[in-house]
C-alpha cells in the first residue's frame, strides 16, 4: 500500500539517522525494516478507534438515560450508530481482531479522550443527519464510518496518543491517516466480510508490496554501496560550492538519485529526478531544489556518457 515516493522518504531518514559515514549497511537496513513494519501498526491504532469509539459512544448514551434529569434527547437517544453494518464488519473481521489484539489495546486506558470525542461530535451536524436520517443501507454506514475516521485524526488529544507509542509515528501520521482513508473507501458490501485480508501498510503476501519493498532495499543498499563513488561525481560538478559546505541532506538525496539511476533500469531519469526534487522539498532548504536539479541534470549527461545508465522496460517514459 506504501508508494514509493513514501519508501524513498524511509530510505532517506535511514541512511540519515545512520550517520551514513559511520553506520554498516546491515544496521542501517535494520533499522528501515524496523520503521516499516511499525506502520502497520501505526495503521492499525488509527482504524481501531473507529470501533472504539462506537463502543465507548454507546456507552455514553447509555449512562445519558441514567441522568437524574435526563433530557427528552437522553431518555430516548438514537442508538443507529451502535448498529451501523460498516463497523460491525470491522469488528467481526478476522485479520483485523488479530491486529488489534497485538497492538490496538491503547484506546481500552484512554476511554475519557474516547468520551470527550464523542460529546463533542455528538454535536456536530454530520451525526446528527446521520442518526436523523431514517433510512439505513450499507453506504450510508460506510459514509459515516469514513468521515467519522476522518474527524478522529483531527482530534489532537487522540493523536497525541499515538505519538507517545513511538518517536517515529509524529511525521508519518498523516500520511499513514491518508493511506486509511482511501482504504476504507474501497471496502464494499460484497468485497467486506469477516474472512477479508485486512489491508495493512506493507504486506509481504501482497505482490505489489513486496516489488516495491525490494526496490527500497535495493535503493538502500545501493546508495550506501556507491557513496564515495557518487560524490566524487558530484564534487567534479561543483560550481562556486565547496563540498563540505553542501548540506548533508542534499548530498544523500544526490547519491540516492544517482544509485537510482544506475540500479533501476525500469525507472525513467525524469521520474527520478522529479521524485528527489519533491523530497527535496520535504526534508530540506527552499534553495536545495534548485541546486539538486541543477546537479541531477550533469550527473544524468555524464552517466549517460559513460554508459552507465541503462535503461529498459515495458512502459518506460522518454525525458
Amino acid at each position: 500500500m506504501l508508494s514509493r515516493h513514501f519508501l524513498r522518504s524511509k530510505v532517506l531518514q535511514a541512511i540519515y539517522a545512520g550517520r551514513y559515514e559511520e553506520d554498516d549497511p546491515i544496521t542501517v537496513s535494520k533499522t528501515f525494516e524496523y520503521h516499516i513494519a511499525k506502520l502497520n501498526e501505526l495503521g492499525v491504532l488509527q482504524v481501531a478507534l473507529i470501533p472504539r469509539f462506537v463502543e465507548v459512544g454507546v456507552e455514553v448514551l447509555e449512562e445519558g438515560k441514567k441522568k437524574f434529569r435526563p433530557t427528552a434527547e437522553d431518555r430516548n437517544p438514537s442508538m443507529k450508530m451502535a448498529d451501523n453494518e460498516f463497523v460491525r464488519r470491522m469488528t467481526d473481521n478476522f485479520e483485523l481482531k488479530k491486529h488489534l489484539e497485538k497492538w490496538g489495546g491503547c484506546w481500552e486506558t484512554h476511554e475519557d479522550l474516547i468520551k470527550e470525542a464523542f460529546v463533542d461530535f455528538r454535536k456536530t451536524n454530520d451525526y446528527r443527519q446521520y442518526v436523523e436520517d431514517q433510512e439505513r443501507t450499507f453506504a450510508q454506514d460506510k459514509d459515516f464510518a469514513i468521515l467519522l475516521f476522518r474527524y478522529l485524526m483531527n482530534r489532537e488529544a487522540l493523536r497525541a496518543v499515538v505519538a507517545e507509542r513511538s518517536l517515529l509515528w509524529e511525521d508519518d501520521f498523516d500520511q499513514i491517516a491518508q493511506y486509511n482513508f482511501m482504504m476504507l473507501k474501497t471496502l464494499g458490501e460484497d468485497n467486506f466480510d469477516e474472512a477479508m485480508r485486512w489491508p495493512v501498510m506493507y504486506d509481504k503476501r501482497v505482490e505489489k508490496d513486496e516489488a516495491d519493498m525490494d526496490f527500497a532495499r535495493q535503493l538502500l543498499r545501493n546508495t550506501i554501496a556507491t557513496r564515495e563513488e557518487s560524490e566524487e561525481l558530484t564534487k567534479n560538478h561543483l560550481q562556486g560550492w565547496e563540498f563540505d559546505r553542501v548540506s548533508k541532506m542534499d548530498i544523500l538525496l544526490i547519491n540516492m538519485a544517482v544509485a537510482e539511476f544506475t540500479s533501476c533500469p525500469s525507472i525513467p531519469e525524469k521520474v527520478t529526478v522529479d521524485e528527489y526534487i519533491e523530497l527535496s522539498k520535504e526534508f530540506s532548504s527552499e534553495r536545495s531544489k534548485l541546486f539538486i536539479n541543477g546537479i541531477l541534470d550533469k550527473l544524468v549527461a555524464e552517466l549517460r556518457s559513460k554508459g552507465r545508465i541503462q535503461k529498459s522496460g515495458r512502459g518506460l517514459l522518454e525525458n
